[in-house]
This record gives structure tokens, sequence and C-alpha cells, in this order.
């Protein structure tokens, strides 16, 4: 999840500082690499840029020093390109005469370079930056003006993306967004667009919100949207932002867990697409179906998304995968893989320690290692043969929300693919979590009063719905420090089921195929005096013997989990506050374990 900012201000001027301020104030959007440019009244183009954080990048290169009267930043979060400086952003065009940088992915990355270089431009790096560049370069250098030539490189452009772009001897920049958040400002004496608020406030609080197939053209003293369908001039009121500075780093939501849940339909949505288009989809789907063994590798909730994948595959390419966490590989099947064996990694850093023990075992023993990755530049993906990068942005919260679903979604389609099964329903899954986080956050605030003083409680599940179980678990413990058990459901009457008394709350994770099941383990509990709250799709059963039931939009049994992890992150956020506790960073927990 990259930063772009952009600035024009009515004269040349040292915009080393403001630049700097911008790309610190969107740091929290997590970046590997850090550049800028600035454009002189001399019809220069000042590019310095290298891969580290931005204090260190500004102290290495001097940026407080660039000079201009239009200015770009950009802090790159990889997808496309290892991290480098020469990937590092902005990019010129290959005459030296444009610049510009992105936030999101262009998922025909790959197929525009090699356009771009059968047409004889120069292709510097490997990242899709550079091609929003050459997508614009193309047309320029067909005689298009700017405005035009832009929107004829949105239509090549495939993917979420914003990017902004300016050309010598102009005085203005121009942006455009697709999927990717931007916002342009109007400050005394410049303008400036961003992808986020944290940058603009400093200077101003009076913005303009750029939608989805519009035009920002950018001067000192104006900004202009138009349609990037006909050209046509978009009329919009300037707004007056009042939000604090923290408020809006947070997307006006009062923690960043509560804003990472609800991310994860517009993640979902650039994984999907980046998915279609990867290249790298094929060599990973015929290296696991060819395997002699196949397994999945990962702790915590990477490990739940391997055991949800691991059914996937059985159901869909009816591929066995064996879901297990990182350090029990090591033991229970390290001494027995071999060169025909493959292991899917996952994690959501790249650097989680007990992972990468695990990759030096299977590597030693010949094992084919693949990655599922959030980081790229990893040390996870530089060990990994083939990997898919997870396209998550970076998770400030300490409880992984839109990294987990990521992973599910991953492994959902992999399994599609290896099973020849076609990958368009997918399409339809963002728009399905956008509705169901809108259908079940009252549900959960309702229950909210009756959970928040409970230390115990059970989370069951029965097949697909039993790594949500776990998950959901693991969601309670991490951040209300209540004892939370996961467990698959029929496993509830061989002991658990003793703890159960009058009032105790029993979740029960109920997927649409296995309700007569589920029914019975409601049973068990009401009949002791315990209290069963299902969560699933709208039901008869479930509505006669469960005392709640929170309600899921229809989805069919494949989406189902991918929906019904949604109200138990949303109830384990929800009872955390209750309990007075900050969800984003629980006591005692790490984001990245990098230790044994």
């Amino acid at each position: 999840m990259c930063g772009i900012f952009g600035i024009v201000a009515d004269r040349e001027q040292q915009l080393g500082p403001i630049l700097i301020e911008a790309g610190q104030r969107l740091s929290y959007r997590g970046y590997d690499s850090v550049g800028c440019a600035t454009l002189r009244d001399d019809g220069t183009i000042d590019l310095r840029k290298d891969v580290g954080k931005v204090d260190e990048v500004a102290a290495r290169l001097r940026l407080s020093e660039m000079v201009g009267r239009r200015g770009i930043i950009q802090l790159r979060w990889a997808t496309f390109g290892a991290p480098s400086r020469v990937n590092a952003q902005p990019h010129l065009d290959s005459d030296g005469d444009l610049v510009g940088a992105h936030n999101g992915n262009v998922v025909n990355n790959v197929e525009l370079r090699q356009q771009f270089m059968a047409e004889g431009m120069t292709v510097r790096s490997t990242n899709d930056g550079e091609s929003c560049v050459h997508a614009v370069e193309r047309y320029v250098d067909r005689g298009y003006d700017m405005v035009e030539a832009i929107r004829r490189a949105y239509r090549d452009l495939e993917g979420d993306y914003a990017f902004v772009i300016g050309r010598v001897g102009e005085d203005r920049l121009y942006a455009i967004k697709k999927g990717s958040g931007l916002v342009a400002g109007l400050a005394d004496g410049a303008t400036c667009v961003s992808s986020d608020l944290p940058s603009i406030l400093p200077l101003t609080r009076r913005i303009l919100r750029v939608q989805d197939g519009e035009i920002v053209i950018l001067w000192a003293d104006r900004v202009e949207l138009r349609r990037v369908e006909d050209g046509s001039p978009v009329e919009r009121e300037v707004e007056e932002v009042t939000e604090s500075m923290e408020v809006a780093e947070k997307g006006g939501y009062p923690h960043f867990m509560l804003k990472e849940i609800h991310e994860q339909p517009q993640v979902a949505g650039e994984l999907l697409h980046l998915l279609e288009a990867s290249p790298h989809v094929t060599p990973m789907v015929e290296r696991m179906a060819a395997a002699r063994h196949l397994y999945l590798v990962g702790c915590g909730t990477s490990y739940h998304a391997c055991l949800l994948g691991a059914i996937y595959l059985a159901r869909l390419a009816g591929r066995p995968a064996v879901p297990i966490l990182a350090p029990q590989f090591i033991a229970q099947y390290g001494p027995a893989v071999g060169p025909r064996d493959v292991g899917v990694f996952v994690s959501q850093s790249g650097e989680t320690k007990d992972v990468l023990n695990a990759v030096e075992v299977a590597q030693r023993q010949g094992m084919e290692v693949l990655g599922l990755v959030n980081v790229l530049g990893s040390t996870l993906m530089n060990e990994s043969e083939h990997y898919l990068p997870l396209v998550c942005g970076y998770e400030i919260s300490v409880p992984a929300t839109k990294t987990f679903t990521n992973q599910a979604v991953a492994f959902l389609f992999l399994a599609l693919r290896m099973g020849g099964h076609s990958t368009t329903d997918l399409a339809h899954l963002p728009e399905m979590l956008e509705e169901t986080l809108a259908a079940v956050e009252p549900q959960v605030s309702a229950l909210e009063s009756a959970l928040a003083d409970r230390d115990d409680l059970y989370c069951l599940g029965y097949g697909l719905t039993y790594p949500i179980a776990l998950e959901g678990a693991l969601k309670l413990k991490e951040i209300t420090y209540a004892h939370c058990e996961g467990m698959l459901s029929t496993e509830f009457k061989h002991g658990p089921l003793s703890a159960v008394e009058e009032g105790y709350p029993v979740l029960f994770v109920v997927g649409p195929e296995d309700v007569p099941l589920l029914v019975s383990g409601i049973n068990e509990t009401t009949t002791r005096g315990g209290r069963a709250i299902a969560i699933g799709e709208e039901d008869s059963r479930l509505r006669a013997n469960a005392h709640d039931l929170i309600v899921l939009p229809p989805a069919g049994p494949l989406f189902n989990p991918l929906l019904a992890v949604l109200p138990l992150q949303l109830l384990a956020y929800r009872l955390s506050l209750s309990r007075g506790y900050d969800p984003d960073f629980p006591r005692n927990l790490s984001k990245t374990l990098t230790v044994d």
C-alpha cells in the first residue's frame, strides 16, 4: 500500500522539507523505499530515490535541498519488482521529461513492459509505477496533450491504482484515480494531491475527494477535475476537514484494527485482480499439483489460512494437502520429505522465525519451497522458488485481519485453478464482504453487553468453518484476554462439554451444508444451560435452536467461511473495547515474531 504526494507551488522554492514531512506522515502505510522528484523552472528534473526509511534516505540523499515549483514523493510498498533503488519511485519516461509515481497495482505490468520495450522506450525497472509513466509517454509521443494521453493510458493500465505525473515545461501536475485512494488539497500559494489525508493536513484543511475515473489537474492557485470517460469537467464543492491528524491516519476509524477490518473488501479485490493477471499462478499450481506430498505451513493466523486452504484444495482439486504448524513440520515431517515434495509457506511478514526455520529444513531435504507473503523483499520471498504477493499493504494492528482474508482468498483461487474451475465468481467476493460488514456490525454490537464480562467461552466450527472457529478464538484471546478455545464442533462432546453451565457462551460458526450437524451441537449446549450463539446464513433451524443468530448474507459453502470470519473479528474488537483494552497493541505480543 504505497503512498504518493505531489505539490504545485506558486514559485520555485525549497520543496524538499515539505516533501519529507509529507512522506513521514504517510509512513504509517508501510513501505520499503523512498523517492523524491522536483521539476525546476530551468526545465530539469531532480530525481533522488533509494531503499530505506524516509529519514535515512532523506539524510543520505540530502532530500531537504531539493528545489522546484512542483514536487512528488513516493513511499513504495513492493509488489512488482523487489525493493531496490532502480525499482523505487518516482520514475522518468524514456527522454526524462515526464516523471511520475503511483499507489496500487498495475496487474498487466509484465505485458506492458514488453510492449514498451518493443516500441523502443527505455524501461529501467520491473516496477509497475514506471509502466504508468510509459503508458502516458506512449500517447504524448503520438501528439496528444497530457489530459488526453492520461485518458488513453487509463484504458491500458489494468488493476487498482492512483498515480501522479508531471511534465517539463508546464506549470501543473496531473493525477488519476482507479481504485486506490486519492485526495486533493487547496492551500495558500499551493495545491497538493495525496494517497491520504495526513500528508495534506499540515498544509490545508480544504480538500476535494477524488472519485474513481477522475483526472485531477493541479495549478498553484486552483484544482480542476475531469472525467476520464470523456474529458468533461466535474463540479464538486471543496470540503473543510475537521479530523485530527491521528483520526486522519486511521481513515476516520478509532483504531487501526477496525480500519483494517473494513479494508478487507478492497484488498481482496486488489488481490483477485493481480491473481487473474499474474504469470506466477500457473507455475505455482503446476508444482503443487505434481507434488508427491503437499504441505501448507504457517503459524497462528497463517496456519488457520493453511487449514482452510487444505479443505479448498481437497474439495475443488481433489488434491490432498497437509496443513501443519511450522515448528511441528520440522519434527513430524522434516526427516521424511524430499525433492518430490512441495511446501507452501505462509507468512504475513515473511520474517516469522518459526516459518523460516521450517523453510531451512525443507531446503536441506531438497523440498521445493513456494511462498504466500505480504512483504516483498522479505526473507521468505527471497527463499521461495515461486511466490505470490498478498497485496494487503501494511497491517499496523497486531491482530491479523486483512492478511488472513487474502491468504484464504489466494488458496481458494489456487484450488479453483488447480481443479480446472472458473474463477469468475470470485469477482463478486469484495461486494459480498462489504455487504457482510454492513449487515453484521449492528448484530455484533447487540451481543457486546452479554459477553463483555465472560472470561471463558468456546468457538466451534465444522468442515470449512472449523478454521474460522480457530481464527475467531485466536482473535478473542489476543485482544480481550479472555480464554476462548476454538474446536471442531464434533469434539466438544468428547470432554469440553463438561465446562458448560448456566449462561456459558458457545459460538457456533455454521456453514450452509452443515446446519443439521451443528444443530445437534447447539442443543448439547442449550440443554445444559449454555448460551448458543450461531453465525451463519438465515435458517429457521438455527433460529429455533440457538439463543442468538448473527445472520450472514447467502453466499454458498465456498464463500461462507470468508464472510463468517468478519463478525468474529468485529466481536473481538468490540469486546476488547468493552473490557478496556487497546485492540491495536495487545500485551505480550508482537506483529512479527523473529525469535524461536
